[in-house]
């Protein structure tokens, strides 16, 4: 077993638990992070495994719990905030990064750090969970099948429940809109304005494009220009959605953000082990050029969010443990090749086809 220490920062969230145990599981004595002490005490008692209370705001203690840790999964939300504090830590302590943020603003942040995290030698790798394995490997694959593309479309159909920290990053996206890639830049939409329908791989169903990470990351994997990624919604939920447009104003406010996520943390916990076994996720994409009047499509089959983050963040890890290369901004088929989501429990081979 590799003896390099690794931390997860924010162990004691839904994911982070999840991540934990799995990680001793499977043999591996993960130093366990996170703000709250009385919260992080328990679980590191569970699994007799050291802990951590550490305060992101605290750059110098950050840094310095930092100088013998290895790689960091970095599990706490909303990363919108808590992000960038740890990235420019791990590269102040030469330290692998790796998180399981959604937020397209992380990954463009990480991006900018390119440079800097290859002068030290550090990979930054965020989305190393089902924010955006599945998405991103399908990608990487469909540009393998025609490079020449010029537009992608990616989404998912997903029976999987929300956990505490993805509703509360959902909720952040209601004041922003929704997000396409347009030649190359980003582009802010309003919610439910884009709609198509599509067979993500059980039927023909209508869906919504949303500000999914692969806006940002599968532009990095693979340089296309137009990106667009969708879920599946009812029309009826799809107008109530599109209504506020009219509200993001009020949507980004501090206080309905606050008082809307206080809800999520009463209301929702995440799904059970039993619940999680039993679901899937259809992950569909597709490729074209206009200008050829070529276009393919791609499918694949894998475990629910949750899971699919659990191993693919500890599929990540473990590559980094040997990992040779140079650092920088890595998304996970840059890092891992597009093989890495089919490689995941739960997961089939990802098919492509002629359109």
């Amino acid at each position: 077993m590799n003896n390099k220490n690794i931390m997860i920062y924010g162990a004691y969230g839904y994911t982070g638990e999840l991540i934990a145990r799995q990680a001793v599981a499977q043999g591996f004595r993960p130093i366990l992070a996170g703000r709250n002490a009385q919260k992080l005490q328990p679980l590191a008692d569970a699994l007799d495994l050291p802990a951590m209370a550490i305060n992101l705001e605290n750059t110098e203690v950050l840094e310095r719990s930092l100088r013998d840790v290895y790689l960091v999964i970095h599990c706490a939300g909303p990363f919108s905030a808590t992000a960038a504090p740890m990235m420019r830590a791990c590269l102040n302590s030469r330290t692998h990064y790796q998180d399981i943020t959604g937020e397209i603003s992380v990954y463009e942040a990480a991006y900018k750090l390119d440079a800097e995290a290859k002068a030290a030698g550090v990979v930054l790798c965020p989305g190393a969970g089902f924010d955006v394995i599945p998405t991103d490997c399908l990608a990487a694959a469909l540009h393998k099948a025609m490079p020449s593309a010029t537009h992608l479309a990616l989404g998912f159909d997903s029976e999987s429940s929300l956990s505490p920290g993805t509703a509360k990053t959902s909720i952040e996206s209601l004041g922003m809109g929704g997000a396409i890639r347009r030649n190359g830049n980003i582009e802010t939409i309003g919610h439910g304005q884009l709609t198509r329908h599509i067979d993500f791989g059980r039927g023909e169903k209508f869906a919504v494009a949303i500000p999914w990470g692969d806006i940002s990351t599968a532009y990095h994997s693979t340089g296309i220009q137009n990106i667009e990624a969708y879920i599946p919604m009812s029309p009826t939920r799809a107008k109530r959605l599109k209504r506020l447009n009219g509200f993001r104003w009020l949507l980004r406010t501090n206080w309905v953000q606050s008082w809307l996520k206080g809800k999520v943390s009463k209301s929702i916990q995440g799904p059970s082990e039993e619940r999680r076994a039993g679901q899937k996720t259809w992950v569909w994409g597709e490729v074209r050029n206009d200008r050829r009047g070529e276009r393919k499509v791609g499918r694949v089959t894998t475990a629910n969010g949750y899971d699919v983050t659990v191993s693919g963040s500890l599929a990540i890890m473990q590559y980094l443990l040997e990992y040779r290369g140079e650092g920088g901004y890595f998304t996970p088929s840059k890092l891992c090749g597009h093989e890495l989501i089919e490689k995941l429990p739960g997961s089939e081979e990802i098919e492509i086809k002629i359109a």
